[in-house]
């Protein structure tokens, strides 16, 4: 599903340059729950960025699901993107003045997908997300847990066949990071959708497929979780 070689991320800046990824090669299959683990700066979200296309990478060859995003201009990797890739943040990044149901739709909305259609499917992922009765309600008025449920509908709604996640359960208690995590493998065993989530937090091992860990720019092991919730 993700094939990365040779990936290097330069930034640069009045005369200094650091180098934020040095030569990293990954493969995920399809299916997969990865989870990238290291220090902070170690180069996890530089990592996700570049991967999924929200960073250009310095050098090195990108493939998602059988396509080079390298090749691409700016317009195709958007496009790409909304049509392929779904993305969870930590701050959630709803938009404050529309509802659940309007943050969930979105992405199809920005496809043009008609919105009698686009309504539906949202309603259909708040449902799965457990939230079918807050689809009115707007994100000052949910709890932390329930606006992360609405970031992830909005993440599934194209049917992505890779999911991005940063830091998901980052701004949540221990009990409700717990419960994003289930749905997030209940999700994953039900749809066979790829989750590449970058995270500081230890206890999203057991979750995983597989877990990756960071350090200076590079990968510096890669071990399958033997006992996996």
């Amino acid at each position: 599903m993700i094939k990365a070689a040779g990936l290097k991320k330069i930034y640069r800046s009045m005369g200094t340059q650091v180098t934020a990824l040095k030569g990293v090669d990954l493969n995920i299959e399809k299916g997969e729950i990865v989870a990238i683990l290291g220090p902070s700066g170690c180069g996890k979200s530089t990592l996700l960025n570049c991967l999924s296309g929200i960073d250009r990478s310095s050098e090195g060859y990108i493939e998602i699901d059988g396509t080079d995003i390298t090749k691409m201009n700016d317009n195709q990797l958007t496009c790409f993107r909304a049509r392929n890739m779904g993305f969870i943040f930590q701050s959630y990044n709803l938009i404050p003045v529309l509802n659940a149901v309007e943050n969930a739709e979105l992405p199809l909305l920005v496809l043009e997908t008609p919105e009698n259609q686009a309504r539906k499917r949202a309603l259909e992922l708040l449902e799965i997300v457990g939230l079918k009765d807050m689809a009115k309600k707007i994100p000052d008025t949910m709890s932390g847990g329930e606006r992360q449920r609405v970031a992830i509908a909005r993440a599934l709604i194209t049917n992505p066949a890779v999911v991005w996640a940063d830091e998901p359960t980052g701004a949540l208690d221990t009990k409700t990071g717990v419960e994003i995590m289930s749905l997030i493998t209940e999700l994953n065993k039900k749809n066979n959708q790829t989750f590449v989530i970058v995270t500081h937090d230890q206890r999203i091992i057991k979750y995983a497929d597989r877990v990756i860990h960071m350090d200076s720019g590079l990968i510096v092991s890669s071990e399958k979780v033997e006992h996996k919730v």
